[in-house]
């Protein structure tokens, strides 16, 4: 009888240390590269490259196989920071002061902190260079970025980085003070992050990571191993680093998960992997912006010609065709999804914010029309009841000071479960993915319904383009802080966390590790 007692009181603790991790609000990492679109992943049937641990991560997750972007950087990048879609938050471009989040927009730590989240941002942010809409004003603990829309950049305006910078030993910029860093840019970003939830994860908060990568945007230099390996194979400079640039990613995501797995975070942290937009244009090595034909890119050691892949789909960066939208998005939970599912439902980067505060238990402020949804029930559940709904794109971009209403019907498009309108032609995207047969003349009254709702949209958004009459900035907050703190106590060496990590370069941009 006694052994039987025992026997029931070590079910009941078990079941209670079970429901008190569950109740433990989650960690997340939220990790984006940039311009890397939904081919370049071998799990997404491409030919030859090599993404081992992204393609072991796509097999443990739940994988959205129909994820929509914006189509390009800060559009992308201010859906996801506030729930809204870009346009009604004043985001119309990446650079004019079009890039900068409307100063009123509530942002995703906003809304986890409430919840007992503590959050920090690495990378590129390229919501807005001048201080008030920097993340550590936007809700971030702890923060570690470059300037503009890339390391090194500078335009007309307000957006630039660090003048001269470079992706080898660059210069960021942590929590307000300007550091020095030696190695390379996507090591550096990694090791950031992780050294941050080195300090945070014994506090007893769950915390919230955002990396969000330069690689493999322009200027396409991968480390040099990887830059030599497909040069080496008859790719040209640029196109050997993006794909260079990938693989790269994809060994630092194996080291990730080996650092988290030591520190015993698997089972309680959601770890998200996307990119910005559809895949770059040059990088890719692909002529035009439709993404096809296919060409050779170079001849694989055993002879094999490697050609480009756009996994069967129209368009690339810079347009509202499927190829310019659509990015991988994996959710891994290793102590919730024990296998990994495909979902098939069209789902939007405007869906992140609210899917994050479901699983974080935060509230979403009503002050905010948030407009996507949570999803939550498609990750936890087989077959949820979704209604279709309409999600809207344009690339925006137009020349600065143009009046944006000449462009409302220019390159838009209109997208549900089956269907994609773009600039009044629809497709039937479940039999023809490849975007090659207008079926408009055979669904009228559905091209009118798309038609009209994006009017509506329009309409709606028009007057919250708050950024189109805002005059240049006669500074570049980067370079004037940078000079301003060179000038008075220099630029410090940055402290690099201890960790595990086997650097990809070291040394100057001629130098390789063993």
């Amino acid at each position: 009888m006694e052994h039987i007692k025992k026997a029931i009181q070590i079910i009941i603790c078990c079941w209670i240390v079970t429901s008190c991790a569950q109740e433990q609000n989650p960690n997340i990492i939220f990790i984006m590269t940039d311009d890397q679109g939904y081919p370049v992943v071998g799990a997404h049937g491409h030919p030859w490259i090599r993404t081992p641990h992204l393609d072991k991560m796509h097999a443990q997750s739940v994988r959205f196989d129909r994820f929509m972007m914006g189509s390009t950087c800060a559009p992308s990048r201010a859906g996801i920071m506030a729930g809204v879609h870009s346009i009604k938050n004043g985001v119309t471009h990446t650079i004019f002061e079009r890039e900068r989040l409307n100063l009123e927009a509530i942002s995703i730590p906003q809304v986890l902190n409430p919840a007992g989240y503590t959050s920090g941002y690495f990378g590129k942010w390229h919501l807005g260079d001048e201080g008030p809409y920097q993340p550590e004003n936007r809700g971030f603990d702890e923060t570690f970025i470059h300037g503009a829309g890339g390391i090194g950049q500078t335009y007309a305006g307000s957006c630039a980085d660090v003048p001269g910078n470079t992706y080898f030993n660059p210069v960021f910029k942590h929590n307000g003070t300007f550091v020095k860093t030696k190695g390379y840019c996507t090591d550096i970003l990694f090791k950031s992050t992780l050294g941050w939830i080195q300090s945070v994860k014994d506090s007893g908060k769950p915390f919230f990571a955002y990396l969000s990568t330069n690689a493999p945007h322009s200027p396409f230099i991968a480390p040099p191993k990887y830059q030599k390996y497909f040069e080496d194979l008859g790719f040209d400079s640029k196109v050997a680093g993006f794909y260079g640039m990938v693989e790269h990613i994809d060994d630092s995501m194996g080291q990730m998960f080996q650092q988290l797995e030591d520190w015993g975070l698997m089972e309680n942290t959601i770890i998200i992997f996307t990119s910005d937009n559809g895949m770059t244009r040059i990088g890719c090595g692909l002529k035009g912006f439709a993404g096809r034909p296919q060409v050779q890119l170079g001849t694989s050691k055993d002879g094999n010609p490697m050609m480009s892949y756009n996994a069967e789909m129209k368009g690339l960066k810079g347009t509202v065709n499927e190829g310019g939208v659509r990015v991988p998005f994996f959710v891994r939970w290793d102590g919730v999804i024990k296998e990994g599912r495909t979902v098939k439902t069209v789902a939007s980067y405007l869906d992140i914010l609210p899917t994050l505060a479901d699983f974080a238990g935060a509230k979403l402020p009503t002050t905010q029309a948030f407009e996507g949804r949570s999803l939550k029930p498609l990750i936890l559940e087989n077959d949820p009841e979704w209604e279709d709904r309409y999600l809207f794109q344009h690339v925006t971009r137009w020349k600065h000071e143009a009046d944006p209403d000449e462009f409302k019907w220019g390159e838009y498009s209109v997208r549900n479960q089956r269907f994609r309108l773009v600039q009044g032609v629809l497709y039937d995207m479940e039999k023809d993915p490849e975007q090659n047969i207008d079926v408009t003349a055979e669904h009228p009254e559905l091209v009118d319904s798309m038609k009209n709702a994006y009017e509506k949209f329009w309409d709606e958004a028009r007057p919250l383009m708050i950024n189109e009459e805002v005059p240049l900035a006669a500074e570049k907050p980067f370079h004037v802080d940078y000079n301003a703190q060179k000038a008075s106590t220099g630029i410090p060496d940055w402290e690099a966390p201890n960790l595990k990590w086997k650097e990809s370069y070291e040394g100057g941009p001629t130098g390789l590790d063993n």
